[in-house]
């Protein structure tokens, strides 16, 4: 079975703000179901940006099975088109979450799925 989306959320912040990464909620959406969506930004003028990965190929986990895949083609893209983006994703689901992420290690703590 799978987490509910905010339960996912908070354990998800709690657990990179303890390893001394800056996490914060951006955008609340449905509790239950919301897609979560995740910004890792490296403070470098570069982002990732990292949304659900279908149901199936989650399936491929074990536990909560939610995993992710990143959005774009390149490693990383511009700030301002990350925010394009979500703005779109928000167009079409307006019950999806947004986390931000600032590590300067690049690493989001999502399980990523290779494209």
């Amino acid at each position: 079975t799978r987490l509910r989306s905010d339960f996912w959320v908070a354990a998800y912040l709690r657990r990179v703000n303890r390893d001394r990464v800056v996490a914060v909620l951006r955008r609340r959406g449905a509790a239950e179901a919301g897609a979560v969506y995740v910004k890792l930004d490296r403070l470098d003028g570069r982002v990732a940006l990292f949304g659900p990965a279908p149901a199936a190929e989650g399936d491929m986990l074990e536990g909560d099975g939610r995993c992710f895949l990143r959005l774009h083609r390149g490693e990383w893209i511009d700030p301002a088109d990350a925010e394009v983006r979500l703005a779109r994703a928000i167009g079409v689901d307006g019950d999806l979450w947004i986390v931000e992420v600032e590590s300067r290690d690049g690493d989001a703590g999502v399980a990523v799925l290779p494209v």
